[in-house]
């Protein structure tokens, strides 16, 4: 027997309606975040980054692939890694449907990682993905964005993330060391790679820096999560909150 409280229908309106009330505010906050995401000033960009893609050697500029706007997953897929984070992936499982959306609406989408190219194209084959994906191997693309820190930042700390600085990190145990291993590396060079996402505009032809977020920043872009929070139990992760898996690892 169910240890939810029930109710007839009467009740249940009477509570989604107050529910609304609070969707409602909830809905007009987050367009006023919205649009003070929007009026962040622009930094212009003029570091030289380059990147290797399926069409060869790229600037950052050829990455809008003509549009006026750019916008960029870190994505967690280290040189060392032999597959990409499975949340990371998790994540891209919905990128390859919006990107003819995003293109067609003046918008450029592409994940960028460090691992070189070459891995990053088989592990995509694996998976399906359609979306671009660009290697910054080699480059400060990753650690200028926050995203990739040396051995060296991972003992002594100081280095930054999500706008805080970072503590010495050892990544010896706990549920990274499962996450790790799905990525095909050990625990401590997972944890020298880090999500995010970045938002970029190009106007006369110069390049500027609009937004970036990290950690839980992303969950709007985690659909699966999305549907999640909208169903009866929700998250449910009360008892084992690592519960993903690359999607081609789940029990048929």
């Amino acid at each position: 027997m169910t240890t939810h409280e029930t109710g007839t229908r009467e009740e249940w309106l009477a509570a989604r309606l107050k529910l609304l009330e609070a969707e409602k505010e909830l809905t007009r906050r987050g367009d006023e975040v919205t649009q003070q995401r929007q009026a962040l000033p622009w930094v212009r960009v003029d570091k030289a980054y380059r990147f290797e893609t399926d069409e060869g050697s790229a600037s950052l500029a050829d990455l809008f692939r003509g549009r006026s706007q750019l916008l960029v997953y870190h994505f967690m897929f280290g040189p060392d890694f032999e597959a990409g984070c499975p949340t990371c992936s998790a994540i891209a499982d919905g990128f390859s449907g919006s990107v003819v959306h995003l293109e067609n609406h003046d918008v450029a989408m592409t994940a960028i990682s460090c691992a070189p190219l070459e891995k990053l194209q088989r592990f995509k084959r694996r998976m399906g993905w359609t979306f671009p994906w660009a290697s910054s191997h080699g480059g400060d693309f990753n650690f200028d964005f926050n995203v990739s820190i040396t051995e060296a930042q991972q003992l002594k700390g100081g280095f930054e993330y999500n706008y805080r600085r970072g503590a010495p990190l050892q990544g010896n145990g706990g549920p990274v060391v499962e996450i790790a291993a799905m990525a095909g590396t050990d625990a401590a060079t997972f944890m020298r790679q880090k999500p995010g996402m970045s938002a970029f505009v190009c106007e006369d032809g110069v390049v500027y820096h609009t937004y970036s977020t990290y950690g839980r920043g992303l969950d709007g872009l985690w659909g699966m999560y999305q549907w999640l929070d909208r169903a009866p139990k929700g998250r449910n992760e009360e008892d084992v909150w690592f519960w993903w898996r690359h999607h081609d690892k789940y029990p048929r």
